[in-house]
């Protein structure tokens, strides 16, 4: 049927299973918060940060490309699905440049290991802490020069913690498990 609808020819852009695994995480950037005010109410983004986990997941999986590629998209199409959809944006637009470039950080820095991590999963751990100290040092820096408080920042980093050790640890255990699934696949063939 597909055939049928492009005339027989092949389409000129070719869809890679990276390509797939990366819009959904993105999809998943999208949801996630969602599901998460939803679950606990109007401050839990701040303090899950859901967001954050599939950029996280796009460069470990990825590589720092695409993790760069999630960790920009992510924060734009929830911008742009929220205001139009819900008629409230997530982030709110005010957010929305560091909030991307936070996002890119963290799942570019996380890629840079991408391929020790597939040789040797347990890298993942060190990459995810790495990558969030990047990301959350770009935020803070950020927020000085655009005239925040210290006391500001260091609340809101405070507040994010809880999901930031969550997530250095439920990333790095699902990538080590995805790792094993595929080289148990890669085995079996």
């Amino acid at each position: 049927m597909l055939d049928l609808a492009l005339g027989r020819k092949r389409p000129a852009v070719k869809i890679t299973v990276k390509a797939t695994i990366a819009v959904l995480l993105a999809v998943m950037a999208v949801a996630l918060p969602q599901l998460t005010h939803l679950a606990g109410g109007a401050d839990a983004g701040a303090v899950y940060m859901p967001m954050y986990m599939p950029a996280l997941l796009a460069g470990i999986l990825l590589g720092w490309q695409w993790g760069l590629g999630v960790g920009i998209a992510s924060p734009v199409i929830s911008y742009g699905f929220t205001t139009l959809a819900l008629g409230a944006a997530m982030p709110a637009l005010a957010r929305l440049p560091y909030m991307t470039a936070e996002l890119a950080i963290f799942g570019a820095v996380a890629g840079l290991f991408s391929k020790r991590a597939q040789r040797s999963p347990l890298i993942s751990f060190p990459a995810v802490l790495l990558a969030q100290t990047a990301g959350r040092s770009f935020y803070v820096i950020y927020n000085l020069i655009a005239g925040k408080t210290i006391e500001y920042l260091w609340s809101s980093v405070v507040a994010g913690m809880t999901g930031l050790w969550l997530q250095a640890i439920i990333v790095p255990a699902l990538a080590i498990l995805l790792f094993a699934v595929l080289k148990h696949e890669q085995k079996s063939e």
